[in-house]
């Protein structure tokens, strides 16, 4: 088993590292999630305290430090790194959670089947600004981690009024339930959390 994944990604934006390490938290691990975006650490924070994985990123830009290439990019490659722990060692892959913090609450629904998906509803209305930060662009991040792990991911916001805790209890219930995808079952070993089992592509050009 493999708990300790490393991926690099770089385009003429940005330059990211991001490292994942599944087992024991740090008791600093906060501090190794730094990107520019306080609020969207905090958030990133949620996930790796509720499904137990040590996360670090590291971020450079090349002139643009902007919130958009942040969230957006920030999420593939975190995606990225989950999706390889994954498709290295087998884990569960699905998981459903439920994120709480006072008034606020949402449903997560994850499942890894090398499909890139995020089905964001919501039965209230939230702030567009939360933070300092556009709402929007938590989306983005979701959406990026969704197309970076090629995973099919679910949330459902059902109640809150504190735009801050709208959006922990979201990531609470993302993290919650990424922890049960990382998560062992000795009944499930080396199987998939889909009947098609892992996709594999032979392409081949002329």
């Amino acid at each position: 088993m493999k708990n300790r994944i490393t991926v690099k990604r770089k385009t003429t934006e940005t330059s990211i590292e991001v490292v994942i390490e599944k087992g024991e938290l740090k008791p600093d691990y906060r501090k190794y999630i730094k990107t520019p975006l306080p609020f969207l650490n905090h958030m990133i924070e949620h996930i790796a305290w509720r499904a137990s994985l040590n996360i670090s990123i590291d971020m450079d830009f090349d002139e643009f430090e902007l919130c958009h290439l942040v969230c957006e990019d920030v999420g593939m490659t975190l995606g990225k790194a989950v999706g390889e722990y994954i498709n290295i060692n087998s884990p569960s892959g699905y998981g459903f959670a439920t994120g709480i913090i006072d008034e606020a609450c949402a449903d997560a629904a994850i499942s890894f089947e090398d499909r890139s998906q995020l089905t964001f509803q919501k039965s209230i209305n939230y702030c567009e600004n939360v933070e300092r930060m556009p709402s929007e662009e938590l989306i983005t991040f979701l959406e990026g981690f969704a197309q970076g792990a090629r995973c099919t991911l679910f949330i459902d916001l059902k109640s809150g009024q504190n735009g801050h805790h709208i959006w922990e209890a979201v990531f609470r219930g993302v993290g919650i339930a990424l922890g049960q995808a990382l998560s062992f079952d000795s009944s499930r070993e080396g199987l998939t959390s889909g009947v098609a089992g892992k996709v594999e592509y032979e392409v081949s050009a002329e």
